[in-house]
């Protein structure tokens, strides 16, 4: 009997140690009040590394919360963005649209309110000289702004993310690396907006990937948004582990 209680006991305290919550962390952009996601690593690293993920157009959803959920299994910290903000949040595309369109249209907003989450990753314990930034959709397009303003993270990742950049704004010399992973179908982003972002990427000399995934259109890592390749936007398993992995090797290249 005492044997079978110490077993027990000591396969709660595996579970328990196992498994990491992702956590709200309520925090603020002037009056704006802000509910991000954090979690810790189920194991810890002395170079504490950490991923800050941006989610796609409709805001913290059942994807980002999964990503960091499985990031936290790889061993990094991770938090999730809250952009819109308390009071803000979409209920459906239509609104979805017109919130992301305003802070594609104020980039400013948009590059704070990155910022300021990325504070928030080092807060919840993270190494600030070693991160790197993810994002989806919309996410993506933001990521693009991380290494643009020259924030401070090693990489950026942008799943199946918009390219474009308003062509008045001047560049400048562009230090973290980027990796854009991108349906070789996705008919939201047109081939001038991945020439010109291209062009961009050897001006500005940045280290760059892009790598295209082939029978993929928009959304490919989201499985929500069902298969109906029809709609521009579905679902594909082969594309989505395949950019998964490579952002796995990508991480490991850039942290510490």
């Amino acid at each position: 009997m005492k044997n079978t209680l110490f077993t027990l006991l000591g396969l709660l305290l595996f579970s328990a140690s196992s498994f990491a919550q992702l956590k709200t962390v309520k925090y603020t952009d002037g009056d704006q009040k802000l509910n991000g996601l954090s979690i810790a690593p189920i194991k810890g690293s002395m170079t504490k590394p950490g991923i800050l993920i941006l989610p796609a157009w409709k805001g913290i959803d059942a994807h980002s919360k999964r990503s960091a959920e499985k990031l936290s299994k790889l061993g990094y910290y991770a938090f999730v963005a809250d952009i819109y903000g308390e009071g803000n949040y979409p209920t459906n595309t239509q609104e979805a649209g017109k919130m992301s369109g305003f802070y594609k249209n104020n980039i400013a907003d948009y590059q704070r309110r990155i910022q300021l989450a990325l504070n928030q990753l080092v807060k919840a314990g993270a190494n600030a000289d070693n991160i790197v930034v993810i994002g989806y959709c919309f996410g993506g397009t933001g990521v693009l702004e991380v290494a643009r303003t020259g924030m401070k993270a090693q990489g950026v990742v942008s799943f199946h993310g918009g390219l474009g950049r308003d062509s008045a704004r001047t560049t400048t010399p562009i230090k973290t690396r980027v990796l854009v992973l991108h349906g070789a179908d996705d008919p939201y982003v047109p081939a001038a907006e991945i020439s010109a972002f291209q062009q961009e990427m050897r001006d500005t000399k940045a280290d760059w990937e892009m790598i295209y995934y082939a029978d993929a259109v928009h959304a490919f890592t989201e499985v929500e948004v069902g298969n109906d390749k029809s709609s521009g936007a579905a679902y594909n398993e082969k594309a989505d582990k395949r950019s998964w992995e490579r952002m796995k090797t990508f991480l490991k290249d850039v942290l510490k």
